[in-house]
């Protein structure tokens, strides 16, 4: 009996704490949860109102997907260039996007994905919008606000996706990606830790800021190619002159925003990582994160989650740091089990965006909701 009035009060406890959490982060986010209704009133107002409804939705994907995504491309630039003015980092990440979308516009006939929406299953544009579709990105932006690494290509394609088999290539070769990225992170840290990691201490060289401003810039123009289309869905396959310049000045407008707040809460993902300050450490991320996504650019046109790529580099960068120390075993077993917590939790976030994503593609769209009840022999 005793056990049982123990059991009931720790429940209890348990319960008084979530409703507090509830509560502090209601209280604490105010502003944002005001924004958020008034984002999800707008987009029930003009679902019907089918020019409109584009571009809202584009607005919203524009700013919530680069936001998301900013901790993979942008995010160790941000945490290794803290005391650098951010307009001077906006400028240059911004005209960087501005000149590799234009030459996609030009070299693919007003296609700015680099042809990832020319596949089967995404090749039409929408002729008219259901809420869900414009509800998408703001599920997108409370994600990124809750601090999770979201795939914006399954949270924003999905949605418009109307075939099963196309979800079925995207979902393989993001999971790939995932693994590819974890094994290659193993590889390159713990030759890092073991071979140069007396070369990587004490303060880095001016040579390096410079080597980093590259394979940043580098790696933000591959992640364009890739993600482009997790905004550009909402539009026409081919933008004219107006259009283009529309899309072009708001995300670059968006991209200075997101600079402005120093990459937003889910910078944090990246802040907690080991070393990621580090100019050096921040360089070789983002050189090794560039040849991957470079390499699944040529594999295919199919677009891919490169959140999954990302959390997988910095999952097996973080076990590959802790299985490279040299100590006390009880201290590497700390660090490996840090590693596996980290890794455990982007993966369990990445899954729920996963997750929420498929539902709302089953919901809205019927093509692939018959395909999957064909699959499942219903």
């Amino acid at each position: 009996m005793a056990k049982k009035t123990i059991d009931q009060n720790i429940n209890q406890d348990k319960l008084s704490k979530s409703a507090y959490s509830l509560f502090d982060f209601t209280k604490k986010e105010k502003p944002f949860l005001i924004v958020i209704c008034i984002l999800v009133s707008i987009a029930g107002l003009i679902t019907s109102y089918t020019y409109a409804a584009m571009w809202f939705g584009f607005a919203l994907a524009a700013y919530s997907a680069i936001a998301n995504d900013s901790i993979q491309t942008i995010g160790t630039f941000i945490a290794s260039n803290q005391n650098r003015k951010w307009y001077w980092l906006w400028l240059f990440m911004g005209l960087i996007f501005v000149g590799t979308v234009t030459y996609s516009w030009f070299a693919f006939n007003g296609d700015v994905s680099y042809q990832r929406l020319s596949v089967p299953g995404l090749e039409k544009a929408a002729e008219s919008f259901v809420f869900l579709q414009l509800a998408a990105p703001i599920v997108l932006l409370i994600m990124t606000r809750l601090r999770m690494p979201v795939s914006t290509t399954f949270l924003l394609l999905n949605v418009f996706t109307y075939k099963a088999g196309t979800i079925l290539e995207v979902m393989k070769k993001s999971f790939l990606g995932y693994l590819l990225a974890f094994f290659v992170a193993i590889i390159v840290w713990y030759a890092i830790e073991r071979l140069v990691k007396d070369y990587l201490k004490g303060e880095a060289k001016p040579y390096w800021t410079v080597l980093q401003w590259i394979t940043s810039g580098t790696l933000w123009a591959v992640w364009i190619m890739q993600d482009a289309a997790n905004i550009a869905v909402f539009l026409p396959r081919q933008l004219s002159v107006v259009e283009f310049i529309a899309y072009a000045g708001f995300v670059f407008v968006g991209i200075g925003f997101l600079f402005y707040l120093k990459g937003d809460k889910i910078q944090g993902i990246v802040n907690e990582k080991s070393n990621v300050t580090d100019v050096r450490a921040a360089t070789i991320v983002d050189f090794v994160y560039a040849i991957i996504l470079f390499y699944f650019k040529i594999y295919s046109n199919v677009p891919m989650s490169t959140t999954w790529v990302f959390i997988g580099l910095l999952g097996g960068r973080e076990l590959a740091i802790a299985l490279g120390k040299v100590g006390k075993e009880k201290k590497r077993k700390e660090l490996v089990t840090r590693a596996y917590r980290l890794a455990k939790n982007d993966v369990v976030k990445a899954f729920i965006g996963l997750l929420v994503s498929l539902i709302l593609a089953v919901v809205i769209n019927e093509g692939v909701r018959n395909e999957i009840l064909e699959m499942l022999n219903f």
